[in-house]
């Protein structure tokens, strides 16, 4: 017990102080030379007109009592950052900032809940550098986009849902496909259930993005584009050039190693130098260890031409609904 409670207290430090070291950095990249004047100015302004709605709506909450007045000062932070958002302008630096957040957190939300709901403690990255899982940074930054023009538009939240629910639906039905047609590769597949609408889509998953889209809308994106904030420093916009630089790497990385275990599978040669140097460093045993949920080449599930698993990678005979 005692044990336990020291690791607790270590856990909470170390929290703490990774929290305390990303607000410092933060502040350290708000600080420097300035952008151009324009850029400033409008962000400046846009701070300003947010932080007077925020004094005029917390004077007014003052006024309440008890829980009417936790409730009203929520709202007013609420109205501040609808007031901001009024004067913010989706571009780059965002977009950037968004996709890899909403990789590392998609990935972290993925691995809970195979663990809580099978057990399973397996890597489910999507690059082969760090910690993340491009299907869901995508995933973000579509939501927040879409998100951000339907509130503009004063769109209902149902409405809200269905479009969340349209777009995880054609983002999972596009990258299964083109994972399958261009690597012969697979890192999921729905057939085994019974809502499945393709091998890559399923009824429960669409109501789950939907369900995330109008939470991610109503609650996480104006919290979030509010704290990201637009530019004002030359550190922000060196910074996060850097990060997307290095993004845009690690996708074309991956695409190289995923194209050569393919050619392997195929028994296709290196042709030069480079692909060399790529099957010695990212061999078979590496993207089976990094990917442990993808399977490529004679490690698929083969399926008739209804889509049902009729040969397992493990060569025995399965029916639809079957592990």
């Amino acid at each position: 017990m005692f044990l336990s409670l020291i690791f607790v207290a270590f856990l909470f430090a170390v929290i703490q102080g990774f929290v305390r070291v990303v607000v410092y950095f933060w502040e350290w990249l708000s600080g420097g030379g300035q952008l151009a004047s324009e850029d400033v100015e409008r962000a400046e302004a846009a701070l300003e007109e947010s932080e007077d709605v925020l004094e005029r709506e917390l004077a007014r909450a003052e006024r309440k009592r008890g829980l009417g007045r936790v409730f009203a000062r929520w709202r007013a932070s609420g109205e501040a950052i609808d007031e901001y958002l009024d004067h913010l302008s989706l571009g780059w630096y965002q977009a950037v900032i968004i996709f890899f957040l909403g990789s590392m957190a998609g990935l972290l939300i993925e691995e809970v809940w195979m663990l809580a709901t099978s057990g399973l403690t397996e890597s489910r990255v999507g690059l082969v550098w760090g910690p993340f899982s491009p299907l869901y940074g995508l995933g973000a930054l579509l939501l927040t986009w879409l998100s951000f023009h339907l509130r503009r538009r004063g769109t209902a939240g149902w409405q809200v849902f269905l479009v969340s629910a349209l777009v995880g639906g054609v983002l999972e039905q596009l990258t299964g496909w083109t994972m399958s047609a261009v690597f012969d590769a697979e890192s999921w597949t729905y057939l085994h259930l019974p809502d499945h609408i393709t091998q890559w889509v399923a009824w429960r998953f669409l109501a789950m993005w939907g369900l995330l889209g109008l939470v991610w809308c109503r609650a996480v994106m104006p919290r979030l584009l509010y704290q990201i904030g637009m530019p004002t420093t030359r550190r922000q916009a060196v910074f996060v050039t850097l990060v997307a630089v290095y993004l845009v790497a690690d996708v074309a990385m991956t695409l190289v190693c995923f194209n050569r275990k393919a050619a392997r599978d195929a028994g296709v040669p290196p042709a030069n130098a480079f692909e060399e140097w790529v099957d010695t460093n990212y061999s078979d045993e590496f993207i089976s260890s990094r990917f442990q949920n993808l399977k490529m080449g004679d490690d698929r599930d083969l399926v008739d031409e209804n889509g049902n698993i009729v040969l397992g990678a493990d060569g025995e005979a399965l029916r639809r609904g079957e592990s």
